[in-house]
């Protein structure tokens, strides 16, 4: 069956999904048969471990990261759930709690919670120890892995031990999925797993990103660690005691036979004779893992060549002056409506327009062409849906509408029944078989902390507790990248750098693939080139005022991904973090731009993270500037890529607030961030108008605060917050048509009873109001370009597109991992439509478009716009809203929505009802400090 569906990167990483059909039943069989005795590695007897002593939560701290711990799985595990659906031990046992809290959290109690929770202490009871292992032989470290979950709960008693415990337990537990983004990181997913289409979008996307060669990868080694004194010196130590694990466990299972069967599925190792190897892990794979990891959810900006487009399509419709001003009431850089995390007035002034702009570098117009990254392609590499994959990649790179995920929600102990602090918060980093995050607890000299870490650089706990605090982050998406317009010189392999003509530094990779079990893609072959300048690599072509030119982006965390180890390091030091104060000492060492919160049993906190470059006097980031020394980055140094940066106290930033909520939002006042949206009409308000209502009734506990943002993760935000509105509109006079009105009662309908895509019943697999739900999905695009493109005319509705996508339904293909990925609704016109609407009513708005578009801003005309659309779209059947795809048959919506856990290896998993919350997700509530 062909594959429909259409997804960006990552959902395309190609794994054992289909067999060649002379597997059949019988030769599956025998072939388990003979591969039975290696399955698992043998267990240790069981510890005597038992409930840490350091624990000041009081039992209630919680987890949950679906779809389980276990994802790695033998050749015989891999044909038993091809065949059967059958399971290894832990693949899936955290999926069906996540999954239940959709229809759970109505009668959700604090009592309750471990029903769709794990119960997230420090430790093992001894009569829920599963096994113990003692990596390697070795006496000063063990892992304990408990009954409930399989996650690995890592004590040693020397440093190295202890992180030589961590690689083995990583290994144990994500080994395929580590090479894979090690390979991913380097541009080489292709020749390592294949070279299905999907693959090299994959690896397009992220070298395009970060061209690194290897002597890259060892000078971000060397440089984070001479620049970070003791602690860079121990992370270096950890990590390398961190690799030599995983090697142990390399070497244990491909002598014991129990290695991951993908390696045998993708030709890496032969089934029979155990010939083929596994290559061992260097310090170096960690940054390329780094790399991917940080430009995918902490890599904020860009999308300034997209802007210039847009604001040249803005001026050339309505003349300079005119023009401007309606292309920065739709960009909403610092709109008074936006719903803001830090919301006690504080301003954080940062990115902000200038009042006289320099250096700007527009293009002339039509003159923009993309950098081709492909070259000499040969076999499947040469096919249409090839090419499709390299375009598709190149777009979601060079976005400044990068996909955030992740929210939180957290709660001062003022407003709480108990007096201590209430958080619920995790990242959404998309559903994956196995998952990219997993979970650890790690105890040893100078490290005390138990939760999720990316598969390949758990030598420490990325986001989760500590010993009487637990801490989180969403991607923040401040801008920290710049695009430059180098003037060329000689050539277009040359440019001008402070007046001396300078040759571009060229950067190579060439894949090669041919067919193999897991991926029959016929053989083929390219080679990517990407061309370096001290202002980063040249991403497109153009001309300015007639000059030749190429456009490069250039951010703060180029070359510089591995820097941010420091910061984690702390994190899980219990003699640093001891307070809000060190908390955010310890985030401030972390460059990717993320949002952090904190909670411990008295005190919050917030910071947003990520080195923002201090620029030159008068220079906008929203637009291209030249490459010339008046127009860097303050104090920049282009040898390392560093620069002078904004201080500590000029990043959002705030201890014991009432409340925080964050979901890829505004941070506070006059914080401007890269991407378009941040408007009247949020995500965030849906976090923001149920953590409000509590904390105003107050007595909010750990169920309550759950209960709100499980009741979040249903809403259709364009049905809670916009619908209201356009259904004024059209009720301002009778609605005499019958198939109109029939759609209004159906949409109002939905209104009152909550807005929510929400099954009948738990597992019904069909959702109530699924009429109005089918309407409004179909009717949001139609309504939208006939609501503005009339006014805007077509160039300018589709300059204002590529800037900010019109929706992001459930059903839609978005993001890093495209359809079926769960988080929804960040990004839309939403709150055009709203200000709009509200305009057209005669009501207030604040921050409101530079004109009225809605029929023209008459009420009578936009009615019949809106009347005229909705009769379309209540007349689209089920099966041309919800077309289907690989997953889904035409015209099912339940399925459409669904969250699939994509395959990144050869264990497949069942749909899960649609919920639009984190991945991995911590409820927390500290009952005591050290």
């Amino acid at each position: 069956m062909p594959r429909r569906t259409p997804r960006t990167a990552l959902d395309r990483q190609r794994t054992p999904r289909r067999f060649p059909k002379f597997l059949g039943a019988a030769s599956i069989c025998a072939l388990i048969a003979a591969l039975l005795s290696p399955l698992t590695q043998a267990a240790a007897a069981d510890s005597t471990t038992a409930l840490a002593a350091n624990d000041y939560c009081g039992g209630q701290c919680s987890d949950i990261l679906p779809p389980g711990q276990n994802g790695n799985a033998t050749l015989a595990q891999i044909l038993l759930n091809q065949a059967f659906g059958i399971q290894p031990d832990h693949a899936e046992d955290q999926l069906g709690p996540y999954n239940n809290l959709a229809s759970g959290a109505a009668t959700l109690t604090d009592a309750k919670i471990n029903d769709f929770f794990n119960d997230a202490s420090f430790g093992v009871a001894s009569d829920q120890v599963a096994s113990s292992t003692a990596p390697g032989g070795r006496t000063d470290v063990t892992i304990v892995r408990d009954k409930k979950t399989g996650v690995p709960h890592i004590t040693g008693t020397t440093r190295y031990g202890t992180e030589y415990g961590a690689g083995y337990a990583a290994a144990q537990d994500r080994l395929w999925l580590m090479d894979v983004f090690r390979h991913v990181g380097r541009g080489q997913l292709t020749s390592f797993a294949g070279g299905a289409s999907s693959n090299q979008g994959l690896e397009q996307e992220f070298w395009r990103n970060a061209p690194y060669t290897e002597a890259d990868l060892q000078n971000q080694i060397d440089n984070a660690i001479a620049n970070n004194g003791a602690r860079g010196q121990q992370a270096l130590a950890d990590a390398n005691a961190y690799i030599d694990g995983i090697n142990a466990y390399i070497d244990a299972s491909d002598s014991g036979r129990y290695f991951p069967g993908e390696y045998v599925l993708t030709g890496h190792k032969d089934s029979i004779t155990n010939a083929g190897t596994i290559d061992h892990f260097k310090i170096t794979d960690l940054v390329a893992l780094a790399s991917v990891i940080g430009s995918l959810f902490g890599s904020g900006g860009g999308g300034e060549v997209n802007n210039a487009i847009s604001l040249l399509a803005a001026q050339s419709k309505y003349g300079v002056t005119e023009g401007t001003k309606v292309w920065e009431s739709f960009r909403e850089r610092n709109d008074p409506e936006a719903v803001l995390t830090v919301h006690n007035g504080e301003s954080f002034p940062y990115a902000s327009k200038p009042d006289t702009a320099q250096g700007e570098a527009l293009p002339d117009a039509g003159s923009v062409t993309q950098e081709p990254l492909v070259y000499d392609r040969t076999g499947s590499a040469a096919t249409a849906t090839a090419t499709s994959a390299s375009a598709t990649a190149a777009a979601t790179t060079l976005t400044s509408a990068k996909r955030g995920m992740s929210n939180a929600l957290v709660v001062s102990g003022k407003y709480t029944a108990s007096g201590h602090p209430i958080a619920v918060f995790g990242p959404q980093t998309g559903y994956f078989a196995p998952q990219l995050l997993m979970l650890q607890e790690i105890q040893g000299p100078g490290l005390s902390a138990r939760g999720a870490s990316f598969a390949g650089l758990s030598m420490y706990v990325e986001l989760g507790r500590g010993q009487d605090y637990s801490w989180s982050a969403t991607t923040s998406g401040q801008d920290i990248i710049d695009t430059y317009a180098v003037e060329l010189c000689q050539d277009d392999y040359h440019y001008l750098y402070h007046g001396t003509c300078t040759a571009m530094d060229k950067v190579e990779r060439t894949n090669s693939w041919k067919p193999t079990t897991a991926d029959g893609t016929a053989a083929g072959s390219y080679r990517m080139q990407v061309y370096r300048t001290k202002y980063g690599p040249v991403e497109y072509r153009a001309t300015v005022g007639g000059k030749k030119v190429a456009y490069t982006t250039l951010r703060s965390s180029y070359m510089h991904e591995a820097d941010s180890i420091i910061g984690f390091q702390m994190l899980n030091d219990p003699d640093y973090v001891k307070s809000p104060q060190t908390f955010q000492s310890a985030v401030q060492h972390i460059n990717y731009t993320f949002n952090w919160f904190y909670a411990d049993s008295s005190h919050t906190a917030y910071y947003n993270s990520g080195d923002n470059p201090v620029r030159a006097a008068g220079v906008d980031a929203e637009f291209p500037v030249w490459a010339q020394a008046a127009y860097e980055w303050q104090n920049w140094d282009p040898t390392t890529n560093t620069a002078s940066y904004t201080p500590p106290s000029a990043h959002p930033n705030s201890v014991d607030q009432d409340y925080y909520i964050s979901w890829n939002n505004k941070q506070a006042k006059d914080y401007t961030t890269a991407p378009w949206g941040d408007g009247s009409v949020h995500r965030g308000n849906l976090l923001e108008d149920r953590v409000k209502k509590l904390v105003a009734a107050g007595g909010v506990t750990r169920s309550s605060l759950t209960k709100a943002m499980a009741d979040a993760a249903l809403a259709d935000l364009r049905a809670e917050d916009v619908l209201p509105k356009l259904l004024k509109v059209i009720n301002s006079s009778t609605v005499t048509d019958t198939t109109a009105a029939a759609a209004v009662t159906k949409l109002s309908d939905w209104v009152t009873a909550g807005a929510k895509r929400k099954e009948t019943s738990a597992g019904s697999k069909a959702y109530a109001n699924a009429d109005a739900i089918r309407i409004l999905d179909a009717w949001w695009p139609l309504l939208v370009k006939a609501e503005f493109q009339p006014g805007l005319g077509t160039d300018l509705y589709t300059a204002f597109s590529n800037n900010l996508p019109i929706d992001e339904s459930p059903s839609a293909a978005h993001g890093p991992t495209g359809a079926h990925a769960g988080s929804s609704f960040q990004y839309g016109w939403w709150s055009y439509v709203d200000k709009d609407i509200r305009a057209v009513l005669g009501e207030s708005v604040q921050g409101g478009l530079s004109q009225k578009y809605c029929g023209g801003g008459t009420l009578g005309a936009c009615r019949d716009a809106l009347i005229s659309t909705l009769k379309t779209a209540a007349g689209l059947t089920a099966a041309q809203v919800y077309p289907g795809d690989d997953q889904c048959s035409a015209g099912d919506q339940w399925c459409a929505d669904s969250i699939v856990q994509r395959t990144l290896g050869g264990i497949k998993h069942g749909k899960i009802t649609w919920q639009n919350r984190p991945t991995y997700q911590q409820v927390v509530e500290y009952t005591s400090h050290r």
